[in-house]
């Protein structure tokens, strides 16, 4: 399939990918990335453009577009390619496989986010004859209409999270990205770009639970969201930070506000959550917070060819598609790197690392609550519980003053004359949007605050 320029714009934008690799001069290298896009759902490959996207160009000839056929040809079985020259670009349109899975010199590759990576015969065998080669985020969903389903806002900030270039029509772009088929959205971009989950996917929602105590007895408050993916993951977070308790620092300097656990290690266990559950499995994510831990749970253990000695070493998403998207996003990053993320962000705080439990149907990450903060819990800390409530609402009500006089000041801003972190105003105004005090208007650029109910 031959691109015009405009098609060729909107690829480098979107930077490299599930199903988009980028190569600034010919090599060995391109057999590794032709059978790993043939067995996942095909790609492209832009030959002349560097890993930053910039066009370098490259000079071709018929003797390497011969050999690039022959590895095609050669591998096991032949993997179906189109190639064509863009400008000083060659572009190679890798067709998904249909006789998966495909090797080539006696090696295997599937695409893992943005790279791909080798597994072993037994690994992949496994992993295509478990999943029976059916891959739920790769599956066409025929209920969802693109016309009435599909939320253009949530549309709209991908594109800007992604930095892709908004110069093709939306349809172009979704098949780019992988997503579309046949006039069909695939699931990974129903999770995405849905209006309301449940219409489409009952089971893809997070289920946050407050408990008292230790066990499960006695529910305190219960919260399920049923969005968009990235809506669920920062609502799910913001409910967390709601929850836990805060600790306020004083160095000199405007105060910090810390959350009692680590902020990037309870997102990254949500976003593991997300990326990794079996959306096959009728079960949800669940987001439980007890007097003394923090659990985070999703449906489907650990993904076939995955042992439980790999963790924090190797990665086998189960979800390839949904997770090369969520890199794009920029909400996850090295490959096989988060748990080791969310470790080392515990010894930060000089609390225990996360403990994994695993089995045929869930995995878990439970995060023990520092001690300090388990006393107050339990209520033999209520002073430091009722400051910080009287704290926060002081807080709350600076803000909104602050809004009032200025509906256009920024975040910074309001750090700034509060004394408090970007963060801290970002959890505050979160909340008060939750609670329908306050609504943003506009994009990004030229955004404004107004306060619901004011008539001023």
């Amino acid at each position: 399939m031959k691109l015009d320029s405009d098609e060729i714009k909107s690829l480098i934008s979107q930077r490299e990918g599930y199903n988009l690799e980028f190569k600034e001069s010919f090599s060995n290298s391109i057999a590794r990335e032709i059978c790993a896009f043939a067995n996942a759902s095909g790609g492209k490959l832009l030959l002349g453009v560097s890993d930053e996207g910039e066009i370098k160009g490259i000079t071709t000839s018929n003797a390497m577009i011969s050999r690039i056929y022959d590895v095609a040809r050669n591998s096991d079985p032949p993997i179906k390619v189109e190639i064509s020259r863009k400008g000083d670009i060659l572009v190679v349109d890798v067709f998904e496989g249909t006789d998966k899975p495909y090797s080539v010199n006696g090696k295997f590759y599937v695409r893992d986010g943005a790279k791909s990576q080798q597994l072993k015969r037994d690994e992949i065998r496994r992993f295509f004859q478990e999943e029976c080669l059916i891959l739920f985020d790769e599956k066409l969903n025929y209920d969802f209409d693109l016309e009435k389903d599909f939320d253009e806002v949530v549309f709209g900030a991908f594109l800007e999270m992604t930095r892709t270039s908004p110069v093709l029509e939306k349809d172009d772009i979704l098949k780019n990205l992988g997503l579309l088929k046949d006039d069909y959205l695939k699931n990974a971009g129903v999770l995405l770009f849905c209006k309301k989950i449940t219409a489409f996917l009952l089971n893809a929602t997070i289920t946050c639970v407050l408990f008292q105590g230790r066990d499960k007895y006695k529910i305190l408050d219960r919260k399920e969201f049923e969005g968009d993916m990235y809506s669920n993951y920062q609502d799910a977070f913001t409910y967390l930070q709601s929850k836990l308790n805060t600790e306020y620092i004083i160095k000199g300097g405007p105060r910090e506000e810390k959350l009692e656990l680590p902020e990037s290690a309870l997102r990254e266990a949500i976003l593991n959550a997300i990326a990794h559950r079996n959306y096959f499995l009728n079960a949800n994510i669940q987001v439980y917070i007890f007097s003394d831990r923090v659990e985070i749970t999703n449906p489907g253990g650990l993904p076939p060819g995955m042992s439980y000695a790999d963790l924090g070493r190797k990665s086998m998403p189960r979800n390839f598609l949904l997770f090369g998207l969520m890199q794009r996003m920029g909400l996850v990053e090295k490959v096989g790197t988060g748990i080791l993320r969310m470790n080392h962000a515990m010894e930060e705080y000089r609390l225990e690392k996360p403990v994994m439990e695993a089995n045929e149907n869930w995995f878990t990450i439970i995060f023990k609550r520092p001690e300090l903060e388990r006393a107050s819990f339990e209520g033999r800390g209520k002073t430091t519980q009722k400051t910080t409530q009287k704290t926060t609402q002081k807080t709350t009500q600076k803000i909104l003053g602050l809004i009032k006089e200025n509906p256009g000041i920024t975040r910074k801003e309001l750090a700034s004359i509060i004394g408090i972190s970007e963060d801290g105003i970002k959890y505050h105004l979160t909340n008060l949007k939750n609670m329908g005090l306050l609504e943003r208007i506009g994009p990004d650029k030229g955004v404004y605050w107004r306060i619901v109910g004011d008539d001023e």
